[in-house]
């Protein structure tokens, strides 16, 4: 029997990881009823990964698909997740495991965001040319997804017609968001739309509401508004149900090409010799092979900032 396993975040917050349980049993009865359909959290709630692995195991599960509920692929996709399949491998010897990617800079993600300002009143064909959007990231320690950040950025302003479209993020990197809305200011934004590139809520989420106050008392001559985070939008759908074929026909691939840990996972890659022959194997450009989650591997990551937690 196959089992889908997602994995979301996990939050501190309990309405964000109800959030994510929803959002899964809405999606589940899409699915057919003889495939199994299981949720699992990387951090503050449970089932953890490995939890959810045994769960399905449990349930008679041979074969089980990992689908990371995840915006950008950083150190919890790239180190965490497969880590914990690696385990479970060990574990299960006989249960095979595919590991889809994490949504990444997907089409779909405009249409959710040019969505979540058209709900605000805002008109993306035609704006006011003194409106700002600031597209607003989580932030992490890991290059490859803050720049990321940067390019949906760009895609936003070559989709619409908004004049300025400048990146910004809640935490560990800058630029934060005071420093973002000051930057559309300079560029001569009257009008600063804040557009969360978040999945569900969360404490960020919420603390970002609690900001809209304080932000518009310090920039008394600006408008702010503050559009919706990606929520319930059936385009998620699409692109998780997208994942999930994609990882169903073993059509996986992942860009290392700017990872952070690629590196340093090849230079261990000839001292750890990979024995598992029933996991197919993709090539990056050096030739080199390269497993779905070679980055797992056989160093230590250097651990989530502290900043990096929801």
């Amino acid at each position: 029997m196959k089992a889908i396993l997602f994995v979301g975040h996990g939050s501190k917050d309990r309405e964000g990881n109800d959030q994510v349980r929803q959002f899964i049993e809405t999606m589940r009865r899409t699915w057919d009823e003889t495939v199994l359909v299981e949720t699992s959290f990387l951090e503050f709630e449970r089932p953890t990964v490995n939890q959810g692995i045994d769960v399905c195991v449990e349930k008679g599960a041979d074969h089980i698909v990992v689908i990371p509920i995840m915006l950008l692929q950083a150190g919890h996709s790239k180190i965490h997740i497969p880590a914990a399949i690696d385990e479970a491998k060990k574990k299960y010897p006989l249960v095979e495991f595919t590991y889809g990617r994490p949504i990444g800079v997907h089409e779909e993600t405009f249409e959710i965001l040019k969505t979540r300002l058209e709900e605000i009143g805002e008109n993306q064909d035609d704006p006011d040319p003194d409106t700002a959007v600031l597209l607003l990231g989580r932030g992490g320690s890991d290059p490859d997804a803050n720049s990321d950040l940067y390019k949906i950025a760009r895609l936003l302003w070559e989709k619409t017609n908004f004049k300025i479209v400048e990146p910004a993020f809640m935490g560990v990197t800058n630029p934060l968001v005071n420093e973002g809305i000051e930057r559309c200011i300079k560029l001569g934004a009257k009008k600063v739309i804040i557009l969360p590139y978040f999945l569900f809520t969360g404490i960020l989420i919420k603390r970002l509401e609690e900001m809209m106050v304080p932000f518009q008392h310090q920039y008394a001559t600006v408008e702010f508004k503050l559009a919706g985070y990606f929520g319930y939008h059936p385009k998620l759908q699409t692109i998780l149900k997208e994942r999930v074929e994609e990882a169903l026909r073993d059509e996986v691939k992942m860009n290392c090409d700017t990872c952070l840990y690629r590196l340093d996972a090849m230079e261990h890659v000839h001292h750890h010799h990979h024995h598992d022959h029933d996991h197919d194997h993709h090539h990056d450009h050096d030739g080199h092979d390269h497993h779905h989650h070679v980055h797992s591997h056989h160093h230590e990551h250097e651990g989530e900032k502290a900043g990096d937690r929801r």
